[in-house]
């Protein structure tokens, strides 16, 4: 039964993987870090996941969606106060960004004001 969905590409875990990526990243603002755990959960095999992550991030600029995420959250809070420094760094890594890329962000943010 398996194969004959399969055959008729109604089961496909790449194309399964691409579209759940893609989503959570556009729609849920996810990063690859994230996007990887829950696809890795989901019983995805790591090279496809590689392929997907590497494709999805091609179509979703990681540190742009970073940006757009802070200020939705965040919206004109002052990155200067430890508290909410710490607060973004830890929101940002729940949602699966990587360190160089928050600390990219938070550190031009940080120059700006």
């Amino acid at each position: 039964m398996i194969e004959k969905l399969r055959s008729l590409n109604y089961v496909n875990d790449e194309s399964f993987a691409r579209n759940w990526a893609l989503s959570r990243a556009q729609s849920h603002g996810y990063g690859p870090r994230r996007i990887e755990q829950e696809l890795r959960n989901k019983g995805i095999v790591q090279s496809v996941i590689r392929e997907v992550i590497r494709e999805t991030l091609d179509q979703c600029d990681e540190t742009t969606q970073a940006e757009r995420l802070l200020a939705k959250q965040f919206h004109s809070e002052n990155f200067r106060e430890p508290r909410t420094l710490r607060r973004a760094v830890a929101f940002l890594q729940r949602r699966g960004y990587s360190s160089r890329v928050i600390s990219d962000l938070l550190r031009i943010s940080h120059e700006e004001e």
